[in-house]
């Protein structure tokens, strides 16, 4: 592992920028670090040479741009391969034009067959257009992001590079999240031996100061966000509440959501627990002691909350977009198949009757054990996703053909 340290640009407070917007210097910033990852690569020259760089979202999305153009006849960078992962398309690294002579290119690339969109310049757009291939973080958000609804204005650039898009899931680490081992809860459970997680369950009812029930508790682990659905879980928590739920919340965000379900949490003492920020350890608890888990996200590109979830013994609750629709199926009580419940339209009733169905397993108790023990013995963990990352390595170092010319939009 290598570092680029610059302290003028990345000794900061937050990464991108702080509560009021972005850093007004974001595009100096990561032009700095494309370049800088580069001639870094070039100075290691004499002991180490990439074969490919696997590059991410718009903060690096200049490296393909640069690796095709100012550096396409440099002897240790000219045949190195591109693959851009797309985590979230919302973002994109816009900037005024006035920022091209920044970035080292020369006009002939702000056109709408190169880094230029509406004007201004686009640091994924350029990504996009150069990197050898692309892939995104589950099949389904692979193929919604070539849709106008959630392309965000790059939806004829993901469909004129429809051949060279993957969607490969992410992962997590099975070692980090293991109820079985997990330090931060009460006791330690496993989908062979459950038991602990009734504990936990209490535990968590006790920290939080809710009342004592024999309802499931959803828990919430996110971002308070609209992308997140906390506005439509907060416009149906009268309804999720009539159901026999409690309702755990871990997270920070929108000023505005923070103080509607602080409020919240308020009318509803003891139904309703809110704890803003971020706590790991009690993030540990919440998905230990959790029956349930709500995520009913506008899009979701790949989603780790649903993942961590299951591993938990956590039945995932989630709208069918994105990698929610590749990670959740819906249960079937007759066969005792599937990890959790999903709904379609971002729609209150949608996301009530999907609670609805959850609050009603959880009250036949054979039938939740076996929908618990499905999802605690699912693999998401890291090494199908990396085999997967493994063969496209090895695709994006072969020769390409021409590709046709590319629209903008």
């Amino acid at each position: 592992m290598y570092l680029l340290a610059q302290d003028q640009y990345f000794d900061r407070e937050g990464l991108y920028g702080t509560a009021d917007g972005d850093y007004w210097d974001n595009c100096e910033r990561f032009v700095f670090f494309c370049r800088g990852a580069l001639e870094s690569l070039i100075a290691l020259g004499s002991t180490w040479r990439p074969q490919l760089l696997h590059v991410n979202d718009w903060q690096t999305g200049l490296v393909p741009v640069y690796l095709k153009t100012l550096y396409r006849d440099h002897p240790v960078l000219g045949s190195v391969g591109s693959l851009l992962t797309i985590h979230n398309l919302a973002y994109q690294g816009v900037f005024w034009h006035y920022d091209m002579a920044m970035t080292g290119l020369g006009w002939d690339l702000f056109t709408p067959a190169g880094i230029e969109f509406y004007g201004k310049i686009n640091f994924l757009k350029g990504g996009l257009v150069f990197s050898d291939l692309l892939t995104t973080v589950s099949r389904t958000y692979a193929a919604e992001i070539r849709t106008p609804e959630f392309g965000n204005g790059l939806d004829g650039v993901l469909e004129e590079r429809a051949a060279d898009l993957y969607g490969v899931i992410n992962g997590i680490d099975y070692e980090q999240w293991n109820p079985a081992k997990d330090a931060a809860l009460t006791r330690p459970y496993s989908a062979d031996e459950p038991e602990g997680k009734a504990a936990c369950r209490e535990a968590l009812r006790r920290e939080l100061d809710l009342e004592d029930s024999r309802g499931p508790i959803v828990g919430m682990i996110t971002r308070l966000a609209g992308q997140k659905g906390l506005d439509l879980a907060l416009e149906g928590l009268p309804a999720i509440l009539e159901a026999g739920c409690q309702v755990a919340l871990l997270g920070a965000g929108e000023a505005h959501l923070e103080d509607a379900w602080m409020q919240a949490a308020a009318a509803h003492r003891g139904r309703v627990a809110v704890r803003l920020g971020y706590d790991t350890a009690l993030g540990s608890r919440i998905y230990g002691g959790a029956d349930c888990f709500l995520m009913p996200s506008r899009y979701e590109p790949c989603g780790l909350g649903q993942l961590i979830a299951l591993r938990y013994g956590a039945v995932p609750i989630v709208r069918r977009t994105g990698g929610l629709a590749d990670t959740v199926s819906e249960f079937d009580p007759a066969r005792r198949a599937g990890t959790g419940f999903l709904f379609d339209a971002f729609e209150v009733g949608a996301m009530v009757d999907a609670v609805q169905r959850a609050a009603t397993a959880f009250r036949r108790p054979e039938q939740w054990s076996a929908l618990v023990r499905n999802g605690m013995t699912e693999d998401f963990s890291w090494d199908a996703s990396a085999r997967e990352y493994a063969l496209l390595y090895k695709k994006a170092l072969r020769p390409a053909a021409p590709r046709p010319s590319r629209r903008s939009r």
